[in-house]
């Protein structure tokens, strides 16, 4: 029997509830309300992940933002032609974000950003039909960025930021459709990682040529974890074959992809209007290819992903002097292809509908709260990759999911 370790996208893989492949956007209270719109917006320490270069042009000398966002989301799978169903049972994911940003002069600012834009809990049945692709997977990512802003003029500002990423997935699926030990229960592999980490940057350019007019630009760079000597722990394998699939280690290289944003806001006073266009380059994840260090054979998973866009839009209105009111959408392309949708990633094209408010309970305290409902395109989709014995076994059904996410952060500024 040739093992295919499936285990997923990469080290920061999640679940239908994410932007992209396996990317969430829940990075700031007042962006995810606005559609999460940002790259043109200078309003807050959230420019720090949305536009390094929108940092210089903040009101305030120091600008403090922090939040949480609660994402429960849900897969349902059905094929038909056998009477199979099955529905994740996924634990909420919590993404957060911290952002500091100080003025250290007219010109120049310093700031920092913590934030987390992998990772979820994604729970399917025990031995469900798709089991030998994924039974559960738990991934954390946390981005830490320190960033430079400087105002090049009263129209023109720059920011750079370096991002060290640390990541870690727990990861389990059975061997195979059919393979079970001497009790009966079914063979399966449980893959850890922790630790992983890597660098990569944040650049962006802000130009503001009027009071009400503003074009935004930033680029994120590809980051590529080198997983090294991580834990592979085989359990419930029959005895003639215990020899060959005993605990050991694996090497992978994971990769997580640019992005490209540019988009503009319009200030008419009262009202904000934002239009962003992400590009993100999911050409470059191709495979995940892992390494044993036993006699467990070299296991090649093709991903083919596609280079996709994210479209954007939302409206801020000050509804009164101390509450502000947003809404927002955007439509999300699928990078997946044919042929290569596997169930912790059985997405297709997605609609999000934000809504969020601002409430100043101070001239400098803003509590801000947001909302996303996540829709997906129902679709038939399968996975044609899966080689068990020299034979290449494929897994279709139909796929509908959904996600919610309610977040709540605090703005300080001072």
């Amino acid at each position: 029997m040739k093992l295919r370790l499936l285990i997923i996208a990469s080290m920061c893989l999640s679940s239908s509830a994410y932007a992209g492949g396996y990317r969430v956007s829940a990075q700031g209270q007042q962006a995810l309300g606005m559609g999460h719109t940002g790259v043109a917006v200078s309003q807050s320490a959230e420019a720090i992940f949305f536009n390094p270069g929108a940092i210089s042009f903040l009101d305030s000398d120091t600008s403090l933002t922090a939040g949480v966002t609660p994402i429960s989301s849900n897969t349902k799978y059905q094929n038909g032609s056998v009477s199979t169903a099955s529905e994740t049972d996924n634990p909420p994911g919590t993404p957060l974000n911290f952002y500091i940003a100080k003025k250290m002069d007219q010109a120049s600012s310093f700031s920092l950003g913590v934030y987390s834009p992998y990772g979820n809990t994604v729970e399917w049945p025990e031995d469900w039909a798709g089991s030998h692709l994924v039974n559960n997977i738990a991934l954390h990512a946390i981005y830490v960025q320190p960033t430079v802003s400087l105002k090049v003029n009263d129209k023109i500002g720059l920011g750079f930021g370096p991002t060290y990423v640390s990541g870690s997935v727990d990861f389990n699926r059975n061997l195979s459709t059919s393979l079970v030990d001497e009790n009966g229960d079914r063979a399966n592999v449980t893959v850890n990682a922790s630790g992983v980490d890597a660098w990569g940057f944040n650049v962006g350019l802000f130009i503001k040529p009027n009071k009400q007019l503003a074009f935004g630009v930033s680029y994120r760079s590809q980051v590529d974890l080198h997983a090294r000597d991580e834990k592979a722990d085989f359990e419930n394998i029959p005895s003639s074959m215990q020899a060959q699939f005993t605990d050991t280690t694996f090497d992978a290289d994971l990769v997580l992809p640019a992005e490209l944003t540019v988009g503009f806001s319009y200030d008419l006073g009262s009202t904000l209007i934002a239009v962003d266009v992400n590009r993100a380059y999911w050409s470059a994840y191709e495979s995940l290819d892992l390494t044993f260090n036993n006699t467990v054979p070299e296991s090649v998973n093709p991903r083919n992903y596609n280079d996709v866009n994210i479209y954007r839009i939302g409206v801020q209105q000050r509804v009164a002097s101390n509450v502000v009111a947003r809404l927002g959408l955007y439509y999300d392309e699928s990078p997946i292809s044919g042929g290569f949708y596997t169930p912790e990633t059985a997405r297709n094209d997605s609609i999000g509908f934000t809504a969020g408010a601002s409430y100043a309970v101070t001239s400098a305290l803003d509590i801000e709260a947001s909302f996303l409902y996540l829709r997906f395109e129902e679709f038939h989709g399968s996975y044609d990759h899966f080689d068990q014995s020299g034979t290449t076994i494929s897994f279709a059904g139909d796929y509908v999911s959904s996600a919610t996410a309610f977040g709540l952060g605090v703005n300080y500024e001072y």
